[in-house]
């Protein structure tokens, strides 16, 4: 991207400290999506220079900003949708489980995709408690109800899976994880 250039030395520090915070909030996107906001902000910035030049340059900057908004909040949108994004074209976990945190508040399907993701986590350790203490893990069944983990199987509870836990534990981190990438691409279409 190309910084644009300004006569006037305030306006050239203000448009600088803009880009760098627009830099800071996009960081966590790939270099590719990074650019792309930056390319946005900085042809808005352009063209609105270009369009008030009969205003001073520190001004102009100044209006545009101010409608452009924070970037820390103008972006923040911008940075979650990217970000799931990248997450259902690479099926990456560290970038899933950043989309579903950047987008929490987004609304009721992105907290239990949050907490999906959670327990898929989880899986893998599961199969080390198994391997580590496999009578205390597995999957309990009691009067009325059932535990899946760890659980204490002189209370009364008996485990039902055995040794094929650790796969049963494998297959339902596979389906978490594509249930997870299908539900995204949902979301995403949905909104598109």
């Amino acid at each position: 991207m190309k910084l644009i250039e300004f006569k006037n030395t305030n306006a050239q520090r203000i448009y600088t400290d803009y880009i760098n915070r627009s830099k800071r909030v996009t960081k966590i996107l790939s270099n590719e999506d990074q650019e792309d906001c930056l390319m946005e902000l900085n042809s808005y910035i352009y063209e609105y220079i270009q369009n008030h030049q009969n205003e001073d340059e520190t001004t102009a900057l100044l209006n545009i900003i101010e409608r452009l908004g924070s970037p820390e909040i103008t972006l923040k949108e911008v940075v979650a949708a990217k970000k799931i994004d990248q997450a259902v074209r690479t099926f990456n976990l560290k970038h899933l489980i950043q989309a579903l945190f950047l987008n929490l508040r987004n609304g009721l399907v992105y907290i239990v995709l949050f907490i999906l993701t959670i327990m898929l986590a989880s899986f893998p350790i599961l199969i080390v408690l198994e391997l580590l203490h496999p009578i205390e893990t597995g999957l309990f069944i009691g009067k009325r109800k059932f535990f899946f983990g760890i659980a204490n199987p002189n209370a009364g509870f008996y485990e039902v899976l055995g040794n094929t836990f650790i796969p049963v534990v494998i297959l339902l981190g596979v389906a978490f994880y594509f249930l997870i990438i299908f539900l995204l691409k949902l979301v995403k279409n949905k909104k598109s």
